[in-house]
């Protein structure tokens, strides 16, 4: 048990010592701190991706869904490579364009592209609406694994309080390149982790994965295949594609693609990305494996599988070097999400209620959020009682709304008026709030209809709505405008 403590304080510590020297001989401006200057090649923006989209819900939550719910799971194996063929074509033209205009968050493109500081507002709260549960997400991560992998010498709320105040040590000093250093050492450790845990696990209890997966299908019949019901393929097919179209949409994503040095290094990541989710089927692995050797985890409990089969077949200190690198998973994301939230908030938000702020003002309030956002969430964070799985597709509901709006802006003159991007963002998010906080689904609105309606994503019926309001705005607005011109033109 003491060896699984001080490993673990070792590496909060070397994650906060990397994370404050990363600052060093760096000017102390916003663009510094939120986008490194966009001077990251590709093994730098390779991590820091890698590090925001591999997370505490990829160690945990991934090995929990596929302990608790089985073949539903293997969405989380589908949307991303999806995404990585999208952001070869997507991702160049948002790097020339915020380059051409020196932007650096994701609002920020939104109101360029529309011409509407109103539009850099909204994306800015939807942007920290969606965060918010996926910092949640991290923090709460982060407190069973210290909690779990010290064998409860630490309390889950005292390792979300301490890992709260290395976030944001290295948050305010160093910004995105102590998230990018911090990456190094976690995307080594994931790999070696997870890949050894999830070759090891079935071997140990089953003799291999072949038999891992005979044994869990002859304990649990029909556990590896979608039901017919619930979250059956249409449910599969439509969380699939809300997930890749909102992959890039998270700001925090979305903003990294700033760092680049040229449009090349998104390509080469599109290429390279993929690999990841070798390292997360092995994480699946060990949630298959948990399933007959620690039974009886429902629930939000489901998150602890690999962390108890864990405990149960190795180690003490073994189990402090897993649980070191699951806490990297939380801090490194953690940093980028908090980060994200405070320049939104102090650039897009502030910065625009009160104009002429300067950009030393803005830096200043942007680092001055940081304690006060973290504490919010470290507040939120105790009172919640989602699955992490669960806590990641709300988010993936909120963030994708952005997408029709984002596509339209990408020619040189956007294919959506102003007036019709704001109000389909509006509309799908309406759509969203309303069906999370009713507790509806597809089924429970229209119960006499077919499956392959009511097991819908409901994130996929906000989307369908927000693209209908988009282009009926859209298109009344360009025949006002075609109007106005017609009227302009006659009187010239």
């Amino acid at each position: 048990m003491s060896a699984a403590i001080g490993i673990l304080g070792f590496f909060l510590a070397l994650a906060l010592v990397l994370g404050v020297r990363a600052r060093r001989g760096r000017p102390a401006t916003l663009e510094e701190w939120s986008v490194g200057g966009r001077g990251f090649g590709t093994a730098f923006v390779f991590l820091l991706m890698a590090g925001e989209i591999y997370t505490t819900f990829t160690f945990l939550g991934g090995s929990g869904w596929a302990y608790g719910k089985g073949a539903p799971a293997f969405y989380i194996l589908c949307y991303c490579p999806l995404a990585y063929v999208m952001s070869y074509f997507l991702l160049p033209p948002v790097w020339r364009y915020a380059k051409e205009h020196a932007l650096v968050s994701q609002a920020d493109f939104f109101a360029s592209k529309y011409g509407s500081p109103a539009l850099g507002i909204v994306v800015s709260v939807v942007s920290v609406a969606a965060i918010v549960p996926y910092l949640v997400l991290q923090l709460r991560g982060l407190g069973i694994i210290v909690s779990e992998t010290s064998y409860g010498a630490v309390s889950a709320e005292a390792a979300v309080w301490v890992g709260s105040a290395a976030l944001v040590t290295y948050v305010v000093v160093s910004g995105v390149r102590g998230s990018a250093w911090t990456a190094v050492i976690k995307d080594l450790m994931i790999l070696v982790v997870a890949v050894a845990l999830g070759a090891y696990l079935p071997l140990r209890y089953y003799g291999g994965i072949q038999p891992m997966f005979e044994a869990v299908d002859r304990a649990r019949p029909g556990f590896l295949t979608l039901p017919s019901t619930g979250m059956s393929p249409s449910w599969f097919i439509s969380t699939v594609v809300l997930s890749a179209l909102g992959f890039y949409m998270w700001p925090h994503t979305f903003g990294s693609t700033y760092t680049a040095r040229d449009e090349g290094v998104f390509r080469k990541n599109a290429v390279l990305l993929p690999l990841y989710q070798v390292v997360l089927l092995f994480v699946f692995f060990v949630g298959f494996a948990a399933i007959l050797q620690v039974p009886g985890l429902t629930g939000a409990d489901a998150d602890l599988s690999l962390l108890r089969v864990a405990k149960q077949a190795l180690p003490p200190w073994v189990v402090g070097t897993v649980g070191a690198a699951g806490l990297l998973t939380a801090l490194v994301p953690g940093s980028m999400l908090l980060m994200t939230v405070c320049t939104l908030l102090a650039k897009n938000v502030y910065a625009k209620v009160r104009p002429g702020t300067g950009e030393a003002t803005i830096a200043m309030l942007a680092k001055a959020l940081v304690p006060l956002v973290a504490l919010l969430t470290v507040y939120i964070t105790f009172r919640g009682g989602a699955t992490l799985v669960a806590l990641l597709l709300m988010g993936y509901n909120i963030v994708t709304q952005l997408f029709p709006a984002l596509v339209l802006s990408l020619p040189r003159r956007p294919l959506a008026t102003r007036g019709g991007a704001l109000a389909g963002i509006l509309a799908g998010e309406a759509t969203v709030t309303y069906l999370t906080l009713s507790h509806h689904t597809m089924a429970t609105l229209f119960p006499s209809w077919p499956a392959v309606v009511t097991d819908l994503n409901v994130g996929i019926v906000a989307l369908v709505t927000n693209v209908v309001v988009l282009g009926v705005v859209s298109a009344v607005g360009r025949r006002s405008e075609g109007r106005a011109e017609l009227a302009h033109a006659r009187l010239a």
